[in-house]
Protein backbone atom coordinates (compact mmCIF):
# COMPACT_ATOMS: atom_id res chain seq x y z
CA UNK A 1 0.00 0.00 0.00
CA UNK A 2 1.14 3.55 -0.89
CA UNK A 3 0.45 4.80 2.06
CA UNK A 4 2.68 2.69 4.28
CA UNK A 5 5.96 3.74 2.10
CA UNK A 6 8.59 6.77 2.96
CA UNK A 7 8.83 9.83 0.85
CA UNK A 8 11.26 12.51 0.61
CA UNK A 9 8.93 14.11 3.19
CA UNK A 10 7.76 11.42 5.41
CA UNK A 11 11.44 9.98 5.69
CA UNK A 12 10.32 7.65 8.63
CA UNK A 13 13.66 5.92 7.85
CA UNK A 14 15.26 8.47 9.74
CA UNK A 15 16.97 8.14 13.19
CA UNK A 16 14.69 10.77 14.61
CA UNK A 17 11.94 9.47 13.20
CA UNK A 18 12.46 6.06 14.05
CA UNK A 19 14.04 7.25 17.75
CA UNK A 20 10.26 9.08 18.61
CA UNK A 21 8.13 6.00 18.02
CA UNK A 22 10.79 3.39 19.73
CA UNK A 23 8.69 3.35 22.87
CA UNK A 24 5.62 3.24 21.50
CA UNK A 25 6.14 0.13 18.61
CA UNK A 26 6.85 -2.03 21.45
CA UNK A 27 3.05 -1.84 22.18
CA UNK A 28 1.54 -4.20 20.72
CA UNK A 29 -1.73 -2.90 19.59
CA UNK A 30 -1.95 -0.85 16.70
CA UNK A 31 -4.69 1.14 18.09
CA UNK A 32 -2.38 2.19 20.91
CA UNK A 33 0.12 3.10 18.80
CA UNK A 34 -1.58 5.34 16.94
CA UNK A 35 -3.44 6.83 19.82
CA UNK A 36 -0.25 7.15 21.60
CA UNK A 37 2.30 9.17 18.55
CA UNK A 38 -0.83 10.96 17.85
CA UNK A 39 -1.12 12.70 21.58
CA UNK A 40 2.77 12.43 21.69
CA UNK A 41 2.69 15.32 18.48
CA UNK A 42 -0.20 16.94 19.70
CA UNK A 43 1.03 18.11 23.05
CA UNK A 44 5.12 18.24 22.53
CA UNK A 45 5.19 20.33 19.35
CA UNK A 46 3.82 23.63 20.45
CA UNK A 47 1.08 25.14 17.55
CA UNK A 48 2.24 27.79 15.54
CA UNK A 49 0.31 29.48 12.64
CA UNK A 50 2.77 31.99 11.81
CA UNK A 51 5.95 30.62 10.66
CA UNK A 52 5.38 29.25 7.39
CA UNK A 53 8.03 28.07 4.54
CA UNK A 54 8.02 27.66 1.24
CA UNK A 55 11.19 25.28 1.03
CA UNK A 56 11.06 21.80 0.50
CA UNK A 57 13.19 20.61 3.07
CA UNK A 58 11.19 22.38 5.41
CA UNK A 59 8.61 20.41 5.16
CA UNK A 60 10.28 16.95 5.92
CA UNK A 61 9.36 14.88 9.00
CA UNK A 62 12.87 14.66 10.42
CA UNK A 63 13.29 18.58 9.79
CA UNK A 64 10.03 19.06 11.61
CA UNK A 65 11.24 15.79 14.40
CA UNK A 66 14.15 18.66 15.39
CA UNK A 67 11.63 21.66 16.20
CA UNK A 68 9.49 22.39 19.00
CA UNK A 69 6.51 24.32 17.24
CA UNK A 70 5.12 23.57 13.99
CA UNK A 71 1.84 24.64 12.04
CA UNK A 72 -1.14 22.61 11.58
CA UNK A 73 0.25 20.86 8.57
CA UNK A 74 3.89 20.35 9.94
CA UNK A 75 2.52 18.53 12.40
CA UNK A 76 0.29 16.29 10.22
CA UNK A 77 3.34 15.48 8.73
CA UNK A 78 5.52 14.20 11.54
CA UNK A 79 2.67 12.41 12.52
CA UNK A 80 1.71 10.59 9.12
CA UNK A 81 5.77 9.70 9.19
CA UNK A 82 5.44 8.07 12.73
CA UNK A 83 2.33 6.38 11.73
CA UNK A 84 4.11 4.67 8.68
CA UNK A 85 6.75 3.79 10.51
CA UNK A 86 4.48 2.26 12.98
CA UNK A 87 3.19 0.31 10.34
CA UNK A 88 -0.01 2.36 10.01
CA UNK A 89 -1.73 3.58 6.96
CA UNK A 90 -1.63 7.73 6.80
CA UNK A 91 -2.29 10.26 4.07
CA UNK A 92 -2.28 13.90 4.19
CA UNK A 93 -5.45 15.84 4.23
CA UNK A 94 -6.03 19.79 3.40
CA UNK A 95 -8.64 21.89 3.67
CA UNK A 96 -9.64 25.47 4.95
CA UNK A 97 -11.20 25.71 8.58
CA UNK A 98 -12.36 29.43 10.04
CA UNK A 99 -12.06 30.41 13.80
CA UNK A 100 -14.28 32.12 15.73
CA UNK A 101 -12.26 32.74 19.42
CA UNK A 102 -9.09 34.60 19.59
CA UNK A 103 -8.95 36.01 16.41
CA UNK A 104 -7.10 39.24 16.65
CA UNK A 105 -3.79 38.31 15.94
CA UNK A 106 -4.94 36.05 12.98
CA UNK A 107 -6.77 38.89 11.47
CA UNK A 108 -3.87 41.01 12.23
CA UNK A 109 -1.18 38.82 10.51
CA UNK A 110 -3.19 37.33 8.09
CA UNK A 111 -6.18 39.88 7.52
CA UNK A 112 -8.85 37.07 8.12
CA UNK A 113 -9.54 34.41 10.33
CA UNK A 114 -9.79 31.88 7.93
CA UNK A 115 -6.49 29.77 7.68
CA UNK A 116 -5.58 27.89 4.63
CA UNK A 117 -4.25 24.92 3.50
CA UNK A 118 -5.34 23.32 7.01
CA UNK A 119 -3.61 19.88 7.37
CA UNK A 120 -5.19 16.72 9.18
CA UNK A 121 -4.40 13.18 8.97
CA UNK A 122 -6.18 10.50 7.57
CA UNK A 123 -5.20 6.98 9.64
CA UNK A 124 -6.30 3.71 8.56
CA UNK A 125 -7.12 1.83 11.33
CA UNK A 126 -9.94 -1.09 11.88
CA UNK A 127 -10.30 -1.46 8.07
CA UNK A 128 -11.58 1.98 7.79
CA UNK A 129 -10.23 5.71 6.79
CA UNK A 130 -10.46 7.72 10.21
CA UNK A 131 -9.72 11.61 10.35
CA UNK A 132 -7.58 13.05 13.07
CA UNK A 133 -5.97 16.72 13.40
CA UNK A 134 -2.75 16.68 15.77
CA UNK A 135 -2.69 20.74 15.46
CA UNK A 136 -3.91 22.45 18.76
CA UNK A 137 -1.73 20.98 21.68
CA UNK A 138 -3.84 20.47 25.09
CA UNK A 139 -2.15 23.13 26.75
CA UNK A 140 -3.40 26.16 23.96
CA UNK A 141 -6.50 24.27 24.13
CA UNK A 142 -7.39 25.19 27.80
CA UNK A 143 -5.75 28.92 27.44
CA UNK A 144 -8.89 29.06 24.95
CA UNK A 145 -11.17 27.13 26.80
CA UNK A 146 -11.84 24.21 24.09
CA UNK A 147 -11.44 20.42 25.49
CA UNK A 148 -8.26 19.03 23.22
CA UNK A 149 -9.31 16.46 20.37
CA UNK A 150 -8.94 13.30 21.70
CA UNK A 151 -8.19 9.92 19.37
CA UNK A 152 -9.62 6.38 20.11
CA UNK A 153 -8.96 4.39 17.39
CA UNK A 154 -11.94 3.79 16.10
CA UNK A 155 -13.79 7.80 15.79
CA UNK A 156 -13.00 10.72 13.76
CA UNK A 157 -11.11 13.64 15.97
CA UNK A 158 -10.81 16.63 13.79
CA UNK A 159 -12.99 19.21 14.39
CA UNK A 160 -13.48 21.47 17.74
CA UNK A 161 -16.68 23.24 17.02
CA UNK A 162 -17.59 24.31 20.15
CA UNK A 163 -15.87 25.73 23.26
CA UNK A 164 -16.66 24.51 26.29
CA UNK A 165 -19.25 27.08 26.89
CA UNK A 166 -20.88 26.22 23.58
CA UNK A 167 -19.81 28.98 21.70
CA UNK A 168 -18.47 28.48 17.92
CA UNK A 169 -14.69 27.85 18.06
CA UNK A 170 -13.89 26.64 14.58
CA UNK A 171 -15.92 25.33 11.31
CA UNK A 172 -14.72 23.69 8.04
CA UNK A 173 -15.59 25.70 4.95
CA UNK A 174 -13.39 23.52 1.96
CA UNK A 175 -12.15 20.30 2.02
CA UNK A 176 -8.87 19.63 -0.42
CA UNK A 177 -9.18 16.29 -0.41
CA UNK A 178 -6.40 13.91 0.33
CA UNK A 179 -2.98 13.19 -0.66
CA UNK A 180 -0.34 10.33 -0.85
CA UNK A 181 2.82 13.37 -0.82
CA UNK A 182 2.83 16.16 0.59
CA UNK A 183 1.79 19.09 -2.28
CA UNK A 184 4.30 21.76 -1.69
CA UNK A 185 3.22 23.22 -5.18
CA UNK A 186 -0.46 22.97 -4.31
CA UNK A 187 0.03 24.45 -0.52
CA UNK A 188 2.27 27.59 -1.85
CA UNK A 189 -0.22 28.32 -4.88
CA UNK A 190 -3.31 28.20 -2.42
CA UNK A 191 -1.21 30.67 -0.03
CA UNK A 192 -0.65 33.11 -2.60
CA UNK A 193 -4.25 33.31 -3.81
CA UNK A 194 -5.75 33.31 -0.09
CA UNK A 195 -2.68 35.69 1.59
CA UNK A 196 -1.45 37.84 -1.93
CA UNK A 197 -0.83 40.62 0.46
CA UNK A 198 1.74 38.29 2.12
CA UNK A 199 2.76 35.61 -0.15
CA UNK A 200 2.01 36.37 -3.62
CA UNK A 201 5.80 38.74 -3.98
CA UNK A 202 8.57 38.47 -6.98
CA UNK A 203 11.36 38.36 -4.40
CA UNK A 204 12.80 35.19 -3.63
CA UNK A 205 11.87 34.98 -0.52
CA UNK A 206 11.17 31.49 1.31
CA UNK A 207 10.42 32.01 4.77
CA UNK A 208 7.71 34.09 6.05
CA UNK A 209 7.23 35.05 9.52
CA UNK A 210 3.99 36.81 10.10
Amino acid sequence: MSYLKPTYYFDFDNDLIQNLISEVKKDDSKNNQAIRIYTKIRDEWLYDPYHISFSKQKYSASHIAQKTTGNCVEKSILLIACLRALNIPARLHLGKVKNHIAVERLEEKFGTNELTPHGMVNVFLNNEWLKMSPAFNATLCEKFNVEPLEFDGYTNSYLQQYNTQGDLFMEYLEDYGHFNDVPLKFMIENLKTHYPHIFNTETHITEFKI
